[in-house]
């Protein structure tokens, strides 16, 4: 089986030994639900948008560092108002800041966090290097 060495603070590292016989065992079973998690969340949440909203978030997380404490909605509502406020990117792409507002609210953290964590990798991922935008969203949530 494959390996993945992440770094994890010393507080997670306790809740695995805790949690599982060893930090091992823990890693193996939370690192696949949470990316299996990860694909359900995004193809439901996906849905409930349309492709300029989707794209709209998209570009609104260009250059964009995700960090584990900001994964919350309020980080997404905040990053998507500041690229419509500042760089008109819903305008850019059709959609309508304030149907996308209203749906954003809806979300709970766990959707947020997945929609931040799509977005995100189509701007940092070697796969989707030189893919539209447009292609993107079609492969990804389509």
């Amino acid at each position: 089986m494959p390996q993945v060495a992440a770094r994890i603070s010393h507080d997670q590292e306790k809740w695995l030994k805790e949690f599982f016989k060893t930090k091992s065992a823990g890693a193996e079973f939370i690192l696949p639900w949470a990316v299996d998690v990860f694909f359900k969340s995004i193809r439901s949440v996906s849905n409930e948008f349309s492709v300029a909203e989707l794209k709209t978030i998209l570009e609104s997380h260009k250059d964009v560092k995700l960090l584990p404490n900001q994964s919350k909605q309020a980080y997404l509502m905040l990053r998507v108002q500041e690229a419509c406020d500042e760089h008109n990117v819903h305008i850019q792409h059709g959609a309508s800041k304030s149907n996308l507002e209203v749906k954003l609210r809806r979300l709970s953290d766990l959707q947020a966090t997945a929609l931040m964590i799509w977005a995100c990798a189509f701007w940092v991922s070697k796969s989707w290097n030189g893919v539209a935008v447009d292609d993107y969203v079609k492969l990804s949530c389509g």
